[in-house]
């Protein structure tokens, strides 16, 4: 059992670093209860401290090459570990790891998943078929949405589920794969497959070149049109939970789905300057959410999407 002095501090500097590293989760996950709120600090705390270890970067900001990308990813799996074994590490993010693994059961093999997406980054890979992508978005954000389902109550039997909730997390990291393209090109980073790239005749070291912008957006709706498939599919698992997780979850979906909407919408225009979405905008979305959460959702079949590995 956890101190409350000890899980208030945690719970505190994993707020923290929500607030600097994700203001879009932030402002969605204050519409969760109180334990599953705190709960979902916890979680972003590691998942955030991962991302960065990985890029060297603070807070999801700065990326650049690193030296020793194999130490870093040697690094996380350790203290994950150590997390998982209930042992303290002394680092917030592994002991807020620590806390709510325990408190949800989550279980190890998923954040096995996240993290083997980061060393997929640290060795410099890069996708060559849609497959390889969606596999990729699974690991660094649809095993998020598995262990957010687990946050959220979830039942571990309930396969569906956990697959909508990892197709939310997929069509989260396609929206931010487009709207980045440009960015994560300057640094080396290419999430494009290759076979997409043929098809267009580019190269990964074209894609920070201006001249390429037209075939940039074409590839960009691509992406947009595919994120919109798996956020249709996660509606379902989030009809399926109680009523504020059920509001957080899909006000999360329309924020990150206007990313990918705007990536596609402004064209060549698209990289001009990083999109994002105000305050006022979140909010918006945030109402647009509530009374959609209100209505029925008709089912519909999976049939055709990436459908990640069953975990026990």
């Amino acid at each position: 059992m956890i101190a409350g002095e000890e899980r208030a501090r945690l719970v505190q500097g994993a707020l923290e670093s929500i607030s600097a590293g994700s203001k879009s989760f932030r402002f969605a996950s204050q519409l969760f209860d109180l334990p599953t709120r705190e709960r979902s600090w916890l979680l972003y705390s590691w998942c955030r401290a991962c991302d960065d270890i990985t890029d060297g970067q603070t807070l999801g900001h700065d990326a650049g090459r690193v030296a020793d990308p194999a130490a870093r990813i040697a690094f996380l799996k350790e203290k994950t570990a150590a997390a998982f074994a209930g042992e303290e590490t002394g680092l917030v993010p592994f002991d807020a790891l620590r806390v709510v693994a325990a408190d949800c059961a989550i279980p190890q093999a998923i954040a096995a998943d996240h993290l083997a997406g980061f060393e997929r980054d640290a060795a410099g890979w890069r996708p060559t078929t849609t497959d390889d992508l969606l596999s990729y978005c699974y690991q660094v954000a649809g095993a998020v949405g598995v262990m957010m389902a687990h946050v959220m109550g979830v039942d571990p039997a309930d396969e569906d589920t956990l697959h909508r909730a990892a197709d939310l997390g997929i069509a989260f990291q396609l929206a931010n794969i487009a709207r980045d393209i440009v960015e994560d090109a300057r640094v080396g980073r290419v999430y494009l497959p290759t076979d997409w790239l043929e098809a267009e005749g580019l190269a990964g070291a074209d894609l920070a070149d201006p001249r390429h912008r037209p075939a940039l957006a074409r590839l960009a709706h691509r992406l947009s049109t595919m994120a919109d498939e798996y956020r249709r599919s996660a509606r379902i698992g989030a009809a399926r939970l109680p009523f504020r997780s059920r509001w957080a979850v899909l006000s999360a979906s329309g924020i990150y789905g206007e990313i990918a909407t705007r990536a596609a919408a402004f064209g060549p225009r698209a990289w001009d300057e990083r999109i994002s979405t105000s305050k006022a905008e979140k909010a918006a979305l945030v109402m647009d959410a509530f009374w959609e959460a209100l209505w029925p959702v008709r089912p519909s079949s999976r049939t055709g999407l990436w459908t990640r590995p069953s975990r026990p």
